[in-house]
This record gives C-alpha cells, sequence and structure tokens, in this order.
C-alpha cells in the first residue's frame, strides 16, 4: 500500500494541477472528439514467468490529446499452478479477468513525437480452473482483485496516418493470495499505429467528409 501511494504522489507531484493545465483542459474538451477503438496486447510477469494479456478498449479522443474510456483484459497466456510452486497434484490453469477504466493524457507533442501519461485502474477476478480455455460458467472458487496500473506512452509518426509505439508501465495489484500468484510487475508493449480517419482526409481531401472534419493534420 505504501509503494502505490508513493507512486500516485509522484504522479501527482509531476504533473500538478495548475490553473494553466485546467485551462487546456478545458479547451481540449471544447473541441470535437472522436471514437477510440483498440485492441490490446501487454506483456508482463507473473511469478517470474513472462505472460501476455490482451484487452479491448472504448472510448472518446479529445484533439488527440486526452483519452478517456473503459475496457475489458484478460489473461491470454496458459500459466499452470505448477509453475509457481503450487504443491497440489491437480493441474489447474490461473486465470484472470478485469474491467477497466483509464484515461491517456499527452503532455508533450511535435510534428512527429508525442508522449503522454497513461492511468488505468481495473476491478475483477482471478482463479485457478481444470479447464484450459473456458472463462465463464465454471464453479472454481474466484477472488477479487484490484488494479493500479501508471505507466508513459512514446508515439513516432511517420506519416500523417501511420506510425509505431511502445508504452511502458507498472501494474500494482490487490489480489487474495489463495491463488498464489503475484500481479506486481512491470508492462510494456509494442504498437503499429494506423489513424484511419487521417488516412482517408489524405487520400481524399476534397470529399465532403474530409472538407467538413479534416484535413489530415500532423
Amino acid at each position: 500500500m505504501k509503494k502505490v501511494t508513493l507512486i500516485i504522489a509522484l504522479q501527482l507531484l509531476c504533473f500538478p494541477i495548475s490553473a494553466q493545465f485546467m485551462d487546456s483542459l478545458r479547451e481540449v474538451f471544447n473541441h470535437k472528439y472522436n471514437i477510440d477503438a483498440r485492441l490490446e496486447s501487454r506483456y508482463s510477469f507473473i511469478n517470474h514467468e513472462l505472460t501476455r494479456v490482451s484487452g479491448l478498449r472504448l472510448g472518446l479522443a479529445f484533439q488527440r490529446k486526452l483519452r478517456l474510456g473503459g475496457g475489458l483484459s484478460w489473461l491470454k497466456s496458459d500459466l499452470k499452478n505448477n509453475s509457481f510452486g503450487q504443491s497440489e497434484t491437480t493441474l489447474k490453469h490461473l486465470k484472470f479477468i478485469y474491467f477497466c477504466l483509464y484515461a491517456d493524457f499527452v503532455f508533450y507533442k511535435t510534428k512527429r513525437w508525442q508522449l503522454s501519461v497513461p492511468i488505468q485502474v481495473g476491478l475483477g477476478y482471478s482463479w485457478l480452473q481444470k479447464r484450459k480455455d473456458y472463462y465463464f460458467g465454471n464453479k472454481d472458487p474466484k477472488y477479487f482483485l484490484f488494479l493500479y496500473e501508471p505507466g508513459i506512452t512514446a508515439q513516432f509518426k511517420i506519416f500523417k496516418w501511420f506510425g509505431v509505439g511502445s508504452d511502458v508501465a507498472y501494474r500494482f495489484s490487490f489480489n487474495n493470495k489463495k491463488t498464489l500468484a503475484s500481479f506486481n510487475s512491470p508492462t510494456y508493449s509494442f504498437k503499429i499505429l494506423i489513424w484511419f480517419d487521417q488516412l482517408f482526409y489524405d487520400l481524399l481531401p476534397n470529399s465532403e467528409i474530409s472538407k467538413k472534419y479534416g484535413p489530415a493534420y500532423w
């Protein structure tokens, strides 16, 4: 708990809520928004094993400076109970799934580079089960899971509509120890970014849609 409190305090110190910040935030909300829909795949460690967590995100993007929304994430990798020292003879598979709320604020932006601070909070369950690929309907005991994941994201635009990016974060978890797994871990991902609206504006600059919502911009 002390570690999480320290991380939150450091984030608040790095990004103070000043009058200038609030004015910038109000300015962002005064502009039109776009839909933020993404498929995510993040890598992290659970009990020293490399694992992959997949997710769906849906929210709103304001001026490409602020993204707000929610989503669903789940453990994609197959992690067995004998991987983390459980003495049971029955082979079981670790599962977790959680709903999350996220915010991603851009604090540095040039023509090609962008740096932002994503924060994610999740609520869900973790459990052990006999079947490998089966998430719902089983009667295995489930344990409450709370996650807090601050991080930093960098992206580089190659064209107006195409870029690459990466994010690094740390996942803090509060979960029932009966799962025998520790979810506290650094997380990281690498991204290929395509802005389809900017691609449309760039390819068809004279269309009615581009004249109304465009043009493409860096």
